[in-house]
This record gives structure tokens, C-alpha cells and sequence, in this order.
């Protein structure tokens, strides 16, 4: 039996490589947020959308340090499902927390499925019907939640070809649109230091990817080594890549057609480079780029699931019969994105999807100092991660309760309706393993 279980560990060790969970993290974060959201963030940052994404980078390294000091620490398929009971304890907080992040995953999800929806319109010259565009929307998600019925291990071996193919196209197109600039006329355009910082907010999702990667630790060989490399080398390459678009976009297009053409802008900036050669290959790549990412974040989002699912103590709510087995959790999940995307417009998803993660990663780093000698982290580091991503989420739920008050409401509906279903769920499993009365 021992033998067995040994066997079983060594197969699931060998099933993701360091350069699959570094593409699994590119493919998270590189996905609608760079393709969707550049016209968004111009909005608040003018042209300083560079130094908008090089502020959310800044941010989000110091939580891909508690990420990678926990993950390293508590391997597991449910990666920071399993951090926050180590920081918390099982009961009300940690399950209540779980509960919201599992939505947050799905609500990134969403996001990117309404990018590639975005850019399939984009393609046949936004003319598509809307009943149309809802059967595409439904027809990706599915197709993303099969792909990751097949295994950890065809799933980073995807991401690999369709991140690859991306980061080629995105920097020969970034290489060709510098040279096609005028730079010499250029000239920075709007964006206040609170506009900057607001695009920062809305930006962040970009960086929400690295969170993916602790959900592979479990199979990875040896994850204290491979796992913070993994995540810091997908940050940095994605950083490099968002600096280098961003800055070849705003070099290329007026401040005014990146707003006007918010959902597409990239492509457009392509047209501009190659023509319609240009628009093609730019469209075709935020399609793999937005697959790629809704595959990486389906895959987080079930195994959060399931993980929840075998151990009650994570989450009590997720631990029924509906999520008792990953086709369970996969299936919910699936259905879950599909409902967000149908309801919400793209901007509203992206501004939900980073606020969600802004808070769920400062939350997951204070629980981090409750334990940070188990983990070896540097408790000054964590407490900059905490500061940072309240302040990024302050300054953007300010701004989206003046813009889009819908998705405020929406996810702080989502956020105490967590921890009710969690208290509800812990008050029904106690009561009804309460003994019954004997009679007589």
C-alpha cells in the first residue's frame, strides 16, 4: 500500500515542469486585461498607461513573494484555498475567504471570456448579433473546461505553444510599431498622479496570474525551488511585455482612438503598423491570449473547488455533494463564468476582477505574518504587500463607485454574501450532527 501511495506521489510530482507553471502564470496574467483594458486605464492615466502597469508590477511583486514563501511551504492543488486556513485556522474567516476567492477566480474568468468575445466581433467587423456573440461567449467557456479535463500536464503544455505564439507576435509587433513611431513628436498626455494610480487598480489584473501557479505546487518535483521561480520569471517576462505594448501603443495612436476603440485597441495599433495583415495577427493572438488565460484561471477555479470539497475545514459552503469530485467543481465553475459573462460588460468584469484580487492579496499576506516563521518570510516585506494593495483598492473602489456603481455593489454583495453562506453552512453541518434525544 505504502509503495502504491509512493508511486502515486511520484506520477502527480512529475506531471507539471518549471517552464509549464511559468507559461501556466504567463497565461493567466497575459490575457484581456493587456488586449481590453488599455482604452479603460487611458481614461484615468492618459499615456502614462506604462508607468501604470510598471506601478501594478511593483505591487503585485511583493505578493508573488508571499505566494511563492507559501506555496513552497503548503503545497497543494488548492494554493491560496490552503493559505488562508494555515494563516487563519479552519472556521468562519478562512472558509468565508475562500468562499470569495473562489468567486474572484471566476469572475477573472469571466473577464477573459468577454476578451475573447470582444476580439472575435473585432475580427468580423464588430457586426456580429448578440444572440451570436452569447453562443461564442458560452462555446469558449465549455471548450477551456474539457481542455482541462485531459490533465495538469496537457494543460501547461497548451499554455506553452499558445503563450509562446503570443509573446513572439506581441514583441515583433511592439519592435515594429517603435520604429514606425514619431517619436520626436510625442508628447505625454493626461493622467493624474490619482488617475495613474486608478489605471494601476485596473491594471493589476494582469498580475492576477502568478496566483494560478501555486495551484501546480502539489505537482511539481521540488516546489520550494521551482515555484518562486516560476512565478517571479512569469512576472517579469509578462512585465517586459505589457511595458513594451503599452509604450509602442501610445507612441502610435492618439490619446483619443485608444479611448474610442477601448475593447481593441492593440489591434487597431497593429492596422496602424502592417495594415490589415497587422489587424489580423494581433486579433488572432488576444484570441489565444484570452483562451490561454480563461484556461489557466478555470483550472485555479476547480481545483480551489475541489480542493474545498475534500476538506471541509477550507470552506464548509463548497464542501457538498455538488463540488465532491473535480468534474463536479469543473462543471460549477464553468457555469459560474458563464453566468458573470452574460451579466456584466467587460469594463465592469475588469474593474470587478481587480478589486476582488487586490483585497484577496492583502488579506492572504496578513494572514501570512500569523505563520511567517513556519514560512521563512520577511515580515516587513509582507506588510508592504498589505499597504500597497489596500491602497490600490481603496483608490479604485473609490473611482468605481463613481463610474460603474453596479460592479461595486455587485462585488461587495459578493464579498458579505461569502461569509453568510459560510456562517449558514457551518450553523446547518453543526446543528445537524447534533445527537438526537433519546426516547424513554
Amino acid at each position: 500500500m505504502k509503495s502504491t501511495l509512493l508511486k502515486q506521489e511520484h506520477k502527480l510530482a512529475s506531471d507539471i515542469s518549471l517552464f509549464s507553471a511559468t507559461a501556466l502564470g504567463i497565461g493567466g496574467m497575459m490575457g484581456a486585461g493587456l488586449f481590453s483594458l488599455l482604452g479603460l486605464a487611458s481614461t484615468h492615466a492618459g499615456t502614462h498607461i506604462p508607468l501604470a502597469f510598471l506601478i501594478g508590477a511593483f505591487a503585485a511583486s511583493f505578493s508573488v513573494y508571499s505566494y511563492a514563501k507559501l506555496g513552497a511551504t503548503f503545497p497543494s492543488s488548492g494554493g491560496a484555498a490552503t493559505f488562508t486556513v494555515m494563516g487563519f485556522g479552519p472556521g468562519l474567516i478562512s472558509g468565508g475567504l475562500n468562499l470569495f476567492q473562489y468567486i474572484a477566480y471566476l469572475i477573472a474568468a469571466a473577464l477573459y471570456a468577454a476578451g475573447f468575445v470582444e476580439y472575435t466581433n473585432t475580427l468580423f467587423g464588430g457586426n456580429l448579433s448578440p444572440v451570436l456573440l452569447k453562443m461564442i461567449t458560452v462555446a469558449v467557456i465549455v471548450i477551456c473546461s474539457l481542455i482541462n479535463l485531459l490533465g495538469t500536464s496537457l494543460v501547461g503544455k497548451a499554455e506553452m505553444v499558445s503563450i509562446g505564439i503570443v509573446v513572439l507576435s506581441l514583441m515583433v509587433f511592439s519592435a515594429l510599431g517603435i520604429e514606425h513611431a514619431s517619436i520626436m513628436n510625442f508628447a505625454m498626455r493626461g493622467g493624474s498622479v490619482e488617475g495613474i494610480a486608478v489605471a494601476a487598480g485596473i491594471l493589476y489584473i494582469n498580475f492576477q496570474g502568478f496566483g494560478v501557479v501555486t495551484n501546480s505546487s502539489s505537482a511539481m518535483k521540488s516546489p520550494c525551488k521551482e515555484l518562486p521561480l516560476a512565478m517571479f520569471s512569469a512576472l517579469i517576462i509578462v512585465t517586459i511585455a505589457y511595458f513594451v505594448v503599452s509604450t509602442a501603443v501610445i507612441l502610435l495612436m492618439p490619446l483619443i482612438s485608444i479611448q474610442a476603440h477601448s475593447g481593441h485597441v492593440l489591434a487597431v495599433a497593429a492596422e496602424i503598423v502592417a495594415g490589415q495583415f497587422g489587424f489580423f495577427v494581433i486579433s488572432v493572438c488576444a484570441l489565444l491570449a484570452c483562451a490561454a488565460a480563461l484556461n489557466a484561471t478555470i483550472f485555479a477555479a476547480s481545483n480551489i473547488a475541489a480542493d474545498m470539497a475534500d476538506k471541509r475545514d477550507i470552506s464548509s459552503a463548497l464542501a457538498h455533494d455538488v463540488l465532491k469530485n473535480k468534474l463536479r467543481a469543473l462543471t460549477v465553475s464553468t457555469i459560474g463564468v458563464i453566468v458573470l459573462t452574460l451579466i456584466f460588460p467587460l469594463n465592469d468584469i475588469g474593474q470587478m476582477a481587480s478589486l476582488a484580487f487586490l483585497l484577496v492579496y492583502a488579506v492572504i499576506s496578513y494572514g501570512h505574518i500569523r505563520i511567517h516563521q513556519q514560512t521563512g518570510a520577511k515580515p516587513i516585506i509582507l506588510w508592504c504587500a498589505i499597504v500597497i494593495n489596500l491602497t490600490l483598492f481603496a483608490t479604485l473602489m473609490i473611482s468605481t463607485i463613481q463610474t460603474a456603481p453596479a460592479s461595486a455593489i455587485a462585488l461587495l454583495v459578493a464579498l458579505l454574501a461569502s461569509f453568510g453562506i459560510e456562517a449558514f453552512s457551518r450553523f446547518t453541518s453543526l446543528t445537524g450532527n447534533k445527537p438526537k434525544p433519546q426516547n424513554g
